[in-house]
């Protein structure tokens, strides 16, 4: 059974998506005009430094999911990718060079220029 203090470090490990990044989820979504949209944030083999992660859209949330809201912005991770997100967080950057979704990620070693690849060895 868990204990109160055992959730909360649970809830503290999960990846976080901020402000910043849920508001510009929001504005896409609506431009999309899908209100239920949600924001899908994955952790796929491969990329210059070992793993890359995938952002996506979803309208389904599938069984082995996890739910995550930020001011009224749902982010979906799979239970596969949780362990390499524990206390990571997504944000959205705007830059004389562009804009994007950038991972700050705790559990990432070594990173590679793109931003969406990584190393946790």
């Amino acid at each position: 059974m868990q204990t109160p203090s055992s959730l909360q470090s649970a809830e503290a490990a999960l990846p976080r998506l901020s402000q910043a990044a849920a508001a510009r989820v929001a504005l896409l979504r609506d431009a999309e005009g899908k209100p239920n949209l949600m924001f899908r944030l994955k952790v796929l083999g491969g990329g210059c430094s070992g793993f890359q992660y995938q952002f996506d859209f979803a309208e389904t949330v599938a069984p082995d999911d996890r739910r995550i809201e930020t001011d009224g912005v749902v982010m979906l991770v799979d239970e596969a990718s949780l362990p390499f997100l524990e206390g990571a967080e997504v944000d959205y950057v705007e830059e004389l060079i562009g804009a994007s979704f950038r991972v700050t990620n705790p559990q990432a070693t070594a990173s590679c220029g793109c931003g969406t690849s990584f190393s946790v060895f």
